[in-house]
């Protein structure tokens, strides 16, 4: 696995053994980046459930001007601890300094109040998440919470996943809201199980 475009072009990312994270692979990051397209370049990415940093990492080699990354699990922190060195190297050497943070959180505390506005925000949780109610519901809260109608959200979910057309929560202000959910675009597999990348808006509609 390793960074495929940018200034870090290239340079191979860690990951931890077993199963508790589940790596984007090179061509899905390819194919998403590709439809991002320049709107990349000088943006504030945040990663949530970011394993290895993938994601972040690949933004930050094409360009972001920041990314955070927020993971807990503390095998997948060494691994991106060591992946974002990496890649942080790289680009110093290449006269870019990106601004890149960890935050080794839960991130439904976290962003609860994190007070800042992100142009893209990557999510790639554990399938069974998103397929449990409850869990699922917590997760679209905590992205309400940190909405703007011009953030572009990229969540990876197995191919049969679709999201809600609307959803009560709590904005980031604190009034309870309904929300709309716009699918911009659907990449990966099509087959029951495999992974499919969303790429989606959301917006305050009531």
């Amino acid at each position: 696995m390793r960074i495929t475009s940018g200034n870090a072009r290239g340079i191979s990312l860690n990951s931890p053994r077993g199963d508790s994270t589940r790596p984007a692979t090179d061509a899905a990051r390819q194919a998403i980046f590709s439809s991002l397209g320049s709107a990349i370049i000088g943006s504030k990415v945040l990663d949530i459930f970011a394993g290895t940093g993938a994601y972040g990492l690949e933004a930050a080699s094409r360009g972001a001007a920041s990314v955070l990354f927020v993971e807990s699990d503390r095998r997948a922190l060494e691994a991106l601890r060591i992946n974002v060195a990496a890649v942080g190297k790289a680009l110093r050497s290449a006269g870019e300094t990106p601004s890149m943070r960890i935050a080794g959180a839960d991130c439904f505390k976290l962003l609860r109040g994190v007070g800042e506005a992100f142009d893209f925000v990557f999510l790639d949780p554990p399938y069974a998440m998103l397929e449990d109610e409850k869990s699922l519901d917590r997760i679209l809260e905590m992205l309400c919470g940190i909405a703007s109608d011009s953030a572009t959200f990229i969540l990876e979910a197995p191919a049969q996943f679709g999201l809600p057309r609307e959803f009560s929560a709590f904005n980031s202000a604190g009034g309870l809201k309904k929300f709309g959910f716009k699918e911009i675009n659907r990449l990966g597999k099509k087959s029951k199980g495999k992974p499919s990348q969303i790429v989606f808006g959301i917006c305050e509609i009531g």
